[in-house]
């Protein structure tokens, strides 16, 4: 029996070219009866409708934007039964694509979405983020702490830049205007101790930003954490950490510290800045200080590639 399969469109992702390679998809999806289409309207919109494909009885997710697109979808599949959850498919449309590049699929519309259909099923650990005030939120592949979600921000409100190149001008800027560094207490597996960072990014995959090898060990099938941390250091520093961030080779400085666990948080003595999955969590007006992550294994069904 063919599987019960909702399609959720972000149409505005990527400047709106997501709508175009909806359209494209059309006489794919019209031989196709088990298939029906959601659209998004507003923020979190996507979030409303994952959840209420699994309470209906789809059997699939078809996330088809961005990375924001996913981190929502992913966020109201969470929400559903575990027996009843719908498996996630991905269509990247989006700038980055980040998670669809840590699963393997098809960045090619088409072929992405014939794949989604037809791929084998896997699972992914889902990461889940807890702040002072006991709210919640799922991530599937990146959280930015400070510099990386300043980043983000930034990112969001350049007008004509896109994709890699939209985030490496986010990236000068913030260096540039945005070097603020705070002193935090950091506890990973029990394991405790205080630094000042510029940024912690916590990470269920290797990239974000549509480019940049953050952890580049990252795997988000191998049930643990990786976490990457750029202490105190001067603006020209960070210009130099740039080109080794993207290729993943930032590790080897004194000023960067990586690790593993299963459990993280912090308390910082400046408001915390972050960025799910690309997502604003909190943004300049935020008054938060203390946040807590954890992994939780084999948590999604996913069509890996």
């Amino acid at each position: 029996m063919a599987l019960k399969v909702k399609i959720i469109l972000n149409p505005i992702a990527d400047a709106g070219r997501a709508w175009t390679a909806a359209n494209d998809l059309r006489p794919i999806v019209a031989k196709h009866s088990n298939i029906d289409w959601s659209g998004t309207v507003y923020p979190t919109h996507a979030t409303e409708l994952a959840k209420q494909a699994g309470e209906q009885g789809y059997d699939m997710v078809i996330a088809m934007g961005g990375d924001g697109t996913v981190h929502e979808i992913v966020n109201g599949l969470m929400q559903v039964q575990e027996r009843k959850r719908p498996t996630l498919g991905v269509v990247p449309v989006g700038s980055g694509n980040d998670f669809a590049n840590s699963i393997g699929v098809p960045l090619e519309a088409d072929h992405a979405l014939s794949h989604a259909l037809h791929g084998k099923t896997s699972t992914v650990d889902i990461g889940l983020m807890v702040d002072e005030n006991g709210r919640q939120e799922y991530f599937d592949n990146t959280i930015g702490i400070g510099f990386g979600a300043i980043v983000t921000i930034r990112s969001h409100k350049l007008p004509i830049v896109r994709g890699f190149l939209m985030y490496l001008t986010a990236v000068i800027q913030t260096i540039i205007l945005n070097h603020k560094p705070a002193h935090m207490k950091l506890t990973a597996d029990g394991e405790s101790w205080e630094q000042t960072n510029l940024m912690v990014g916590i990470c269920n995959g290797p990239r974000e930003g549509g480019g940049f090898m953050i952890a580049p060990e990252a795997k988000n099938d191998d049930g643990i954490l990786n976490y990457v941390m750029i202490k105190e250091c001067s603006r020209l520093m960070m210009f130099r950490l740039v080109p080794e961030v993207m290729k993943g080779t930032h590790g080897r400085f004194d000023q960067v510290q990586m690790g593993t666990c299963k459990k993280f948080s912090l308390s910082s003595d400046e408001p915390l800045y972050i960025h799910a999955d690309g997502e604003i969590f909190t943004s300049f007006d935020a008054n938060l200080h203390k946040v807590s992550f954890e992994i939780l294994p084999n948590a999604l069904k996913v069509v890996k590639g």
